[in-house]
């Protein structure tokens, strides 16, 4: 059986595809959003999994439930979701679709790992560094690590950068015994 990953690649990327044609990126991130999370209800997940109810109805579950909040291309597309068996896909479908958005946007992702609480100054200088040497916005999900002793851990895509005074220590450390 495929990874859920590869079987949500080519929604993902159909979503993407008509959302950058109608200049709608924005709009199908919410639209998504919320069909992910309807589809992370525990009754809806059974509705999904039933087997005595057709797709037209488990599509019609979601749409009653988010009417007014899709478009008619949405609307189609949970249709496509349903008939062929993947709408519990839709919060994988979500991912590739905003890591697709902000490729287009030119937006990275930044891991912040801190010793200590940064506060607003600090994060903003360091959001404009890495700015400044990525030449991408980048958008910082900071959380808090006393392990790190000092110091911030930040990991951009598959970039690693460990300012950390506990990595500093594990450098020494290993240059001593060399």
């Amino acid at each position: 059986m495929a990874e859920p990953s590869t079987v949500a690649r080519p929604y993902a990327e159909a979503a993407f595809k008509l959302a950058d044609q109608a200049g709608a990126l924005a709009k199908w991130s919410e639209m998504l959003a919320a069909l992910a999370q309807v589809a992370e209800n525990e009754r809806v997940r059974m509705a999904i999994a039933d087997p005595n109810l057709s797709d037209a109805k488990v599509a019609g579950v979601f749409i009653s439930i988010l009417s007014g909040k899709l478009s008619g291309e949405a609307e189609n597309f949970v249709r496509v979701l349903a008939r062929n068996d993947r709408l519990s896909l839709l919060h994988e479908i979500r991912q590739q679709f905003e890591v697709l958005k902000d490729k287009r946007e030119g937006v990275i992702e930044a891991e912040v790992q801190s010793a200590f609480e940064l506060d607003e100054a600090q994060l903003k200088d360091l959001v404009q560094r890495l700015e400044k040497k990525t030449g991408r916005k980048v958008r910082p999900h900071v959380s808090v690590d006393r392990e790190l002793i000092g110091g911030v851990k930040i990991v951009l895509g598959d970039k690693v950068i460990d300012g950390s005074a506990r990595a500093q220590l594990a450098a020494l450390e290993t240059a001593l015994k060399a």
